[in-house]
């Protein structure tokens, strides 16, 4: 007999790797309703129980097959194309100081506020970024399914669960050999992808494993290649120096002729005698990335109540990006070589004979975790385990220049300012350096878990608790070299870091069934921090069933997020940002006048780069949110099933980056919150930006509010064959930051959504989604209309075993609006610049 389990879907979630986030079908009869198909659910030992499939809490669950008819080939890709991540997702990008990095951003919360596990145990921070985790540490070829839970979780995890959970479940079930080989090539040049994957499983009377390797690719993409890269870049730092007025004008004015040191390859004189340099015939958009990974899973039996349990996986991710040659900014002393006036200049050069600024890194991910389960008596589960994760990360920039010995050159005249291409190599190699992070991120957690049913009786069954309690050491470190770490090497962004920290937590719950049609739970998580302080996050859940097709749940919980090691502990970073600020636009050369696009108008929406300084803050505290949902979901038919949410988020003492924009906004007064005690701006005798200071603060308070709905339909006919449509549909009804509606803003559309089709034929499958990002941005100079692209999938089970799969992502060939975005042509989180993408892939089963 199977009996019904009376623990919640947060209590689920707790038990992690061998439940998950909710119960999915497994032996429902297919006549059963949508959204009440029960699944068989492995909870300890060989105690088995029933869940219900919707449960108290909003849990969306990706299976593989959607999975494999999306085209994504790994599950950094295809989450960005969940509706849940209303502002996008950070992907990797060439020359950015995450190059390597993925993350997932639920709600546009932003990926630090989004709890990442695999198997039930969280993730450990990339240490390249310090906050989140990075998708591109887990394979697809091990993912069987993802599950998104769409509430908070503190109550359960603790910290980073504000937006929600994301628990990627590996595979266990598995029998057999199966190989896949695939490759994807864009319409547009670069980015080409390559994957390819073996997996092995056997299952015995005793246990079951199963283990495998993939390995995936990505070429790089050229700023050269795409419609944007044909316009000149525009740079002060091509080769000018600083006039009295605070205005720059080509070096070459010194020697009488503008043009004279701006003749180089991709040097050129703007219109008001700068000489800018073209960065777009050089810079990469996005980074080529490679991974290769392993991994296993197993399970034994000891006896007819206890079994053991392993999961071990390892993944290499490398990453190679290359960025515009090195801008340097240097003073030139007085009657020199370089420098015929009676004082001294300031001159910004772009060291382009010196080579283009090439990124490396070389990533690993390796985890382990390992425990039993069982029974102590009838009523009583236990699960008791230890996880180990190391997060490596080792970075090398090549062709970045020493400003002091590049000063020393240019003062006596060994390096010629005038004549960049024909200076010696010795001398080229004398100025540059190789840059180097070497970062870690080690996490190393012990826990228990306690299940104990049928505490007392209430009308409705059993009253069930679950008790947890975990101890887990984090150490981060984000090493530089030490000539980074001085502050003399141009080019280069960020600073060392370095920290530890011991997070000891304890955590109930409690599942009152007090009817046959509602339950409730109340829950509660304590955690305590070495570094900054304590948190407690209570939550309470209803689910009434007043129909047997027809539930109804809600919930009410608070949260938090501590502040992160690299918040507390980073030195201070150098970055040249690209802000909006009209004033040091025009100063650097650029331009304003009604024929201009918003994008080349400095009054509108140009770009320009500004030195800026970001340090940690020590005395930060933990961020408190509080959370409110209520939904239902309705068996219409036997065939059709609606769900709709709605979720309330209030985030107060935010953990806010202030950032170098956010500062020059809030000095303009165009930003009328105050500008924390140590940042500001220097500006010149001109009104140019000289240095920006940026850096965290708690301060002010964050509110969203959401709707998802998801409609489900299935229906078959004995001679066309079976169908299946989900509809995903997320509305951000308010996002506030202070007050400042943001809604439909640049950056944030107000909804997404996804029309998933799909049907299938004996050995021949379809599919056909569509995908809709929602219009952001209503200004007429930045506004993003509505993105809607369409993928399509044709499948055929081969007489040999074996699948063939090819399909077309972006049937339309659909280009991003050239909208600029966190100092790229575009917003890279929400669009990509792909266009049509052809894939073939092939599965073979032995």
């Amino acid at each position: 007999m199977f009996k019904k389990s009376k623990v919640s879907t947060a209590v689920a979630l707790a038990l992690g790797g061998s439940v998950g986030l909710i119960a999915m079908p497994a032996f429902a009869q297919e006549t059963a309703p949508v959204a009440q198909k029960i699944e068989r659910v492995e909870v300890t030992g060989s105690r088995i129980k029933r869940a219900d499939a919707e449960g108290s809490l909003p849990v969306t669950v990706i299976k593989r097959e959607e999975l494999e008819a999306s085209g994504s080939t790994t599950v950094a890709e295809f989450m960005r194309t969940s509706t849940f991540s209303s502002a996008g997702n950070f992907r990797p990008q060439s020359g950015s100081s995450a190059q390597s990095f993925a993350g997932i951003d639920l709600r546009g919360l932003g990926s630090a506020r989004t709890l990442v596990l695999l198997d039930g145990r969280r993730l450990p921070k990339a240490p390249n970024v310090g906050d989140s985790a990075d998708l591109n540490t887990v394979p697809m070829a091990a993912v069987e399914r993802i599950e998104i839970l769409t509430d908070g979780a503190s109550a359960v995890y603790g910290s980073d669960a504000i937006g929600g959970v994301v628990n990627i479940i590996t595979r266990k079930d598995f029998e057999g050999v199966a190989a896949t080989i695939g490759y994807t090539k864009p319409e547009n040049d670069g980015g080409e992808r390559k994957e390819a994957s073996v997996i092995l499983g056997v299952q015995g009377e005793k246990g079951r494993l199963v283990m495998g390797a993939s390995k995936t690719g990505r070429a790089m993409v050229y700023t050269r290649d795409r419609p944007w890269g044909q316009e000149q870049g525009v740079s002060s730092y091509g080769n000018n120096y600083r006039l009295p007025s605070g205005a720059y004008t080509s070096i070459g004015n010194l020697r009488g002729n503008a043009a004279t040191g701006c003749t180089d390859e991709n040097f050129y004189l703007a219109d008001n005698g700068t000489c800018s340099y073209n960065f777009n015939a050089v810079a990469a958009d996005e980074a080529q990335i490679d991974s290769q990974a392993f991994f296993a899973r197993g399970e034994t039996q000891i006896n007819d109540d206890w079994k053991a349990y392993v999961n071990a996986s390892t993944t290499n991710t490398r990453s190679f990006g290359r960025y515009a040659p090195t801008p340097a900014q240097l003073t030139v002393a007085a009657n020199t070589p370089n420098n015929p006036t009676a004082a001294p200049i300031v001159v910004r050069h772009r060291t382009a004979a010196a080579g283009n600024r090439d990124t490396s890194t070389d990533s690993w991910l390796s985890s382990v975790a390992g425990g039993v389960q069982g029974k102590i008596t009838n009523s009583i589960d236990l699960d008791v385990g230890a996880s180990y994760t190391r997060s490596s990360y080792k970075e090398l920039g090549r062709n970045y220049i020493v400003r002091p010995i590049l000063e020393q050159y240019a003062n006596s005249g060994e390096y010629d300012l005038f004549n960049p291409s024909a200076n010696p190599e010795e001398v080229l190699s004398a100025i540059k350096a190789t840059t180097s992070r070497d970062g870690i991120f080690k996490q190393t957690d012990f826990y228990a878990t306690g299940t104990f049913y049928d505490l007392f009786q209430l009308p409705g069954g059993g009253v069930s608790l679950l008790a947890s309690a975990e101890t887990r050491e984090e150490q981060y470190a984000d090493i530089y070299d030490s000539l980074s770490e001085a502050g003399v090497i141009e080019g280069s962004a960020g600073n060392s870091a370095a920290g530890k920290r011991r997070v000891s937590g304890a955590a109930l719950e409690m599942v009152f069934p007090i009817t046959k049609t509602l339950e409730a739970s109340l829950a509660g998580r304590y955690d305590k921090y070495s570094d900054y302080g304590n948190d407690f996050s209570p939550k309470v859940s209803v689910r009434w069933q007043p129909m047997k097709n027809l539930t109804v749940r809600s919930s009410f919980g608070e949260g938090f997020r501590a502040p992160t090691l690299p918040q507390l502990h980073q030195k201070e970073s150098f970055s040249a940002e690209s802000v909006f600020d009209p004033v040091t636009c025009l100063a650097f050369g650029g331009k304003t006048g009604p024929d201009l696009p918003a994008s080349e108008d400095c009054n509108r929406g140009k770009q320009v780069q500004v030195d800026s300084y970001t340090s940690a803050n020590s005395a930060l505290e933990s961020e408190q949110s509080k959370q409110f949902s209520i939904g239902a979901v309705w068996d219409a038919t036997q065939a059709i099933s609606v769900k709709a949410d709605y979720a309330k988020i209030k985030i107060d003492n935010v953990l806010n980056n202030v950032s170098v924009q956010d500062v020059l906004d809030r000095f303009a007064g165009t930003d009328p919150r105050p500008i924390p005690s140590g940042l500001g701006v220097i500006r010149g005798a001109n009104g140019a930006i000289e240095r920006v200071q940026a850096g965290y603060a708690n301060e002010g308070t964050l509110t969203g509010e959401y709707l998802d709905v998801s409609v489900v339909g299935r229906w078959k006919h004995a001679m066309v064959g079976n169908f299946d449509h989900e509809l995903r549909y997320s509305n951000t009804l308010k996002y506030s930051d202070d007050g400042d509606e943001l809604r439909g803003t640049l950056g944030l559309p107000r909804y997404r959504a996804t029309l998933a089709n799909n049907w299938k034929r004996g050995a021949f499958g379809l599919s056909y989604n569509i995908n809709v990002i929602g219009k952001n941005a209503d200004d007429e100079d930045f506004s993003v209309g509505t993105y809607v692209t369409h993928d399509l999938q044709g499948t055929w089970n081969t007489p040999w075993g074996g699948k063939l799969i090819a399909g077309v992502v972006n049937v339309g060939g659909k280009m991003p609006e050239l909208v600029a975005y966190d100092g790229r042509n575009f917003n890279f989180y929400l669009y990509d610049s792909y266009g049509r993408q052809a894939y073939v892939r092939l599965e073979q089963k032995f």
